[in-house]
């Protein structure tokens, strides 16, 4: 058997490079990353007007699509991805989005969504996964506030995962068939924004005051109930204290 072509979109990112990382250190994958840097084992292209994806998808076998914007374009980018992969006869896509987006009216969320309805509503095979907050986002969002005197906490529950972990599970569904939308994964724990927020004023040896955040409105009440959290056994192990601790270290 031939050994796979795999490209990934988005893998100089947060996640994109540990993954990236995962699939080289594997036996007999060819992995190739799009991006629109020219740069050692990267493929030059531009998921937003197309150019460069018929060549970037040439003898592609499965793509893990990991770009994404905050800016908005998502969903365009999915559907150019979507057409060249169809041309190029790859035979899985596999995407990564996030718990709960069904439960938010916010922009962004409603970005992944409509990604995932394209998807689902293209011939390409497809694999959909929901993963949790990652640990980075968590940190940053406490790092943010560099300059503030207190550090806010939203009052909402968080199940932050490592990203190898969400790297780990990335790969384990490119090598296997394509499955739909399967089951959502989250890291081990359920913390409390100012459980995180003490965590991490330990880990910069900070004397800040915490405050806990209550916003208004439908979306910060949505996720108050937990709509960001994955019911049953957690997928990840490594928790947020040990990701800060490995960053000391």
């Amino acid at each position: 058997m031939d050994s796979p072509t795999i490209l990934v979109t988005g893998g100089t990112g947060t996640l994109g490079r540990p993954l990236v990382e995962q699939l080289r250190g594997g036996s007999g994958r060819d992995v190739r990353v799009l991006s629109r840097h020219a740069g050692a084992g990267r493929f030059v292209g531009d998921l937003t007007s197309g150019s460069g994806l018929e060549s970037a998808l040439r003898g592609v076998t499965s793509v893990i699509h990991l770009a994404t914007s905050i800016r908005g374009g998502d969903a365009r980018m999915t559907r150019n991805l979507i057409d060249a992969a169809q041309d190029a006869g790859v035979a899985h896509i596999v995407y990564i989005s996030i718990v709960g987006i069904d439960k938010l009216s916010l922009g962004y969320y409603r970005q992944k969504l409509e990604c995932e309805r394209i998807l689902e509503a293209s011939p390409v095979p497809h694999t959909i996964v929901r993963a949790t907050q990652v640990h980075e986002l968590v940190a940053a969002l406490f790092a943010a506030q560099r300059f503030s005197p207190v550090l806010l906490a939203p009052s909402i529950r968080i199940q932050p995962i490592s990203v190898e972990e969400v790297a780990v599970r990335l790969v384990s569904l490119v090598d296997g068939q394509p499955a739909g939308r399967v089951a959502d994964i989250g890291g081990p724990e359920k913390l409390t924004g100012r459980q995180l927020a003490d965590q991490w004023k330990r880990y910069r040896r900070s004397r800040r005051a915490v405050w806990s955040l209550r916003l208004p409105g439908n979306a910060f009440r949505t996720l108050a109930a937990g709509s960001n959290l994955v019911d049953g056994e957690p997928y990840g192990v490594i928790t947020f204290s040990e990701f800060l601790a490995h960053r000391v270290r």
